[in-house]
C-alpha cells in the first residue's frame, strides 16, 4: 500500500497528519517534499531521500527508526536539484515495508503530482474555513486525473464547528475534523505520534478515523 497525504494549499498541516497517519497504520513514512522538507532528519547524519533520487545510496540505507520510521528528505537546494523524482517509487518500495505514507509537496506543481501518481489512494488535508475549498477542490481535480484514489479528507486544525457534511460530499469522501491540539503540533518535534502520546484524546480519535477510512478502501 502506498499512501499520499496530499494538499491544495500550504500550511494546512499535511506534515503532522502524514507523521501521525503512518503511526497509526504502522508505515513508513517518506518525505518527498524535495524543496521544503518538514518531517525530522537529524536522528543521525546519513543519506536522505534526495541521495537515493539522486542514485547515492539505497533506500535502505536512508530510512531513520524510530516510533515512527522515517524516509526524511533533505533541506539544500543543490540536494533538491539533483534529485531525480521519476525515481521515486522505486525510492519508496522499501523490502520489509507493506505500508508507506508519502508527505506529498504542497500545490498542484508537477512534483506534487508525482506522490499522486504512484499511490494507490490519498487522503487530502484541508482547511476547515469555506473559502478553502477550492484548493480542496483542485487537489481532488488533480489526484482524480493521475487516477489516485481517495481515501478520506481531514480538515485540520479546527477549532469550531467544521462543514464535514458538505465537504465531503463535494469531494466524494468522508471527511473528519481534525482538532487544533498542542499535541498534535508537538508531534514531529518531539517524534512523539499523537495514538502513542495522547491515545484517547479527539486527536488521536480523529487520527484513528482517517486510518480506518484508508483501510475500508481495501489498500490493507
Amino acid at each position: 500500500m502506498i499512501l499520499a497525504v496530499a494538499g491544495g494549499k500550504g500550511g494546512v498541516g499535511k506534515s503532522t497528519l502524514a507523521y501521525n497517519l503512518g503511526a497509526a497504520l504502522d508505515a513508513l513514512v517518506v518525505d518527498a517534499d524535495l524543496a521544503m522538507a518538514n518531517l525530522p532528519g537529524g536522528r543521525e547524519r546519513g543519506p536522505d531521500l534526495h541521495d537515493v533520487l539522486a542514485g547515492r545510496a539505497d533506500p535502505t540505507e536512508a530510512i531513520r527508526p524510530g516510533q515512527v520510521d522515517l524516509l526524511p528528505c533533505g533541506r539544500s537546494l543543490s540536494g533538491a536539484r539533483l534529485a531525480d523524482v521519476r525515481r521515486l517509487r522505486e525510492a519508496v518500495a522499501v523490502p520489509g515495508y507493506d505500508r508507506v505514507v508519502i508527505d506529498s509537496p504542497a500545490g498542484l506543481r508537477a512534483d506534487a503530482g508525482v506522490p499522486l501518481a504512484i499511490s494507490e489512494a490519498c487522503v487530502l488535508a484541508a482547511s476547515p474555513a469555506r473559502w478553502a475549498l477550492a484548493d480542496a477542490m483542485a487537489a481532488r481535480e488533480l489526484a482524480r486525473e493521475l487516477d489516485c484514489g481517495l481515501a478520506a479528507v481531514a480538515l485540520n486544525r479546527v477549532v469550531e464547528e467544521p462543514p464535514t457534511r458538505a465537504v465531503g460530499r463535494a469531494l466524494g469522501a468522508q471527511a473528519t475534523a481534525v482538532p487544533a491540539d498542542p499535541r498534535l503540533a508537538r508531534s514531529i518535534p518531539r517524534e512523539e505520534p499523537v495514538v502513542d502520546a495522547a491515545p484517547s484524546s479527539s486527536a488521536a480519535r480523529a487520527v484513528g478515523a482517517l486510518a480506518r477510512a484508508v483501510r475500508r478502501c481495501g489498500l490493507e
